[in-house]
């Protein structure tokens, strides 16, 4: 943790959404090697609650000052399983104002879900239903992967699994990682032509609707081949100004934290001043819940 302090300071980052990884990576018995990453091998991954507990033993080795600049987001519960609201909700009884998220929560993800043990996590399951009602319950945002396509397909393949719950669950405040994207799909596919105008129908559709920008939509999205930002999504941003969230995505290790992050800084340069600080800070702030808002603020 406190590398990671350093690493924000370092960067110029007063608040950080932080979680754990909801799933492990199994060393399998027929493995003569531990993986050092999910794709290492063909080795399954399976929901993995202890990250949430992990998460909350990191944040108490913190004096108070320095927690108020983490957010901790709960993320290990399975989402197939109609048991996991009542899971989260021990969780929040269990660590009382501690948690301030849901997610992240992994249903489409590229290989990840080929290596799920179980069946696949979809956005619009019964389980997931049940998580979301919770969410609302609490005044908990829900940051939720779920790929917008295949690595084949050249069109919105997955949408529905997404805009079911935003349509279903309005008092629900749901933050898209990465707008549905991800480094496999574009090895695949590059450039997914179709992504603005469909982020931009969803934002104008649906007010609980939030669009994590993380690394991964930095290029080739925000940014062109020459580094110059992209005019059609910073006339988006402008348009929504308050549904823009930035993210870094860093797992683990932070000492690419500050750079990462300084790589936006041409997108928020050509920004407004006031719509590039909301997108850079204010935002993600604004959709905590209304009782950490005011302790922030």
């Amino acid at each position: 943790m406190h590398e990671l302090l350093e690493a924000m300071d370092a960067g110029n980052i007063e608040h950080v959404m932080i979680s754990g990884i909801p799933v492990a990576k199994k060393w399998h018995e027929n493995e003569p090697k531990r993986p050092r990453y999910y794709a290492g091998d063909d080795a399954p991954v399976y929901w993995y609650s202890a990250t949430d507990v992990l998460v909350a033993a990191a944040l108490e080795e913190l004096d108070e000052q320095q927690r108020t600049r983490f957010h901790p987001f709960l993320s290990g519960f399975n989402p197939n399983d109609k048991n996991a609201d009542a899971h989260i909700r021990r969780m929040l009884e269990l660590h009382p104002g501690l948690w301030q998220g849901l997610g992240e929560i992994f249903t489409r993800h590229d290989d990840v879900t080929a290596l799920t043990e179980g069946d696949t996590p979809r956005a619009n399951n019964e389980a997931l239903a049940r998580v979301y009602h919770l969410a609302a319950e609490f005044d908990l945002p829900v940051m939720l992967h779920s790929n917008i396509t295949s690595k084949r397909e050249r069109n919105p393949l997955y949408l529905v699994e997404l805009e079911e719950p935003l349509r279903n669950h309005p008092h629900t405040r749901f933050i898209w990682a990465h707008a549905g994207t991800s480094m496999e799909l574009h090895r695949h596919q590059q450039k997914l032509d179709f992504l603005l105008p469909t982020v931009s129908r969803l934002l104008d559709d649906y007010p609980n609707l939030y669009i994590d920008l993380s690394w991964t939509m930095l290029r080739p999205y925000l940014l062109n081949k020459e580094g110059e930002p992209d005019a059609d999504w910073l006339k988006l941003v402008e348009r929504h100004p308050t549904r823009f969230v930035l993210g870094s995505d860093v797992v683990g290790r932070f000492g690419s934290l500050a750079e990462g992050m300084q790589a936006f800084a041409p997108f928020l340069d050509a920004l407004p001043e006031e719509v590039a600080r909301q997108v850079a800070r204010d935002n993600f702030l604004a959709i905590l819940p209304r009782k950490r808002q005011a302790e922030v603020r």
